[in-house]
């Protein structure tokens, strides 16, 4: 099976060694994602909800980019460092997965690379069929 490798563009990829996102025939594995500022020099926000939004946004970007859509996601994991924030993480999700309901693990961990980020989100895809509203952009 053809492997197809998604990049975010950052320099640590080739450092640390790895993808924003991974597919391999239907799968797609999207890397734990970190509210980072489209120009990947910053954090987008100060409060959970906003940081898991755009967590959300850089793996949908990643999913069309390795050819699926937002409503090929199958299993999700929100990593929070106050596990006290989750009903903001998970309005945030609900706005993405509100008709999707993918598979969702919500965890508490010690911390992140970056101290002011709040939130990582992790997720799997399975492109199942040809969607038509298929646009792609690199993440």
């Amino acid at each position: 099976m053809a492997r197809r490798v998604v990049s975010s563009g950052s320099s640590l990829e080739p450092e640390i060694g790895f993808s924003r996102a991974v597919r391999v025939g239907t799968h797609i594995a999207v890397a734990g994602t970190a509210p980072i500022t489209p120009d990947g020099k910053g954090t987008v926000g100060h409060d959970v909800y906003e940081q898991t939004r755009r967590c959300l946004e850089i793996i949908e970007q990643a999913i069309i980019a390795a050819g699926g859509t937002i409503k090929d996601v199958t299993r999700t994991r929100i990593m929070l460092t106050d596990i006290a924030n989750w009903k903001d993480a998970a309005r945030a999700h609900g706005e993405y997965f509100r008709d999707i309901r993918p598979a969702s693990t919500f965890v508490r961990v010690a911390g992140f690379i970056e101290a002011d980020w709040l939130v990582e989100v992790e997720a799997d895809a399975i492109v199942e069929q040809i969607h038509s509203d298929r646009v792609h952009t690199r993440p």
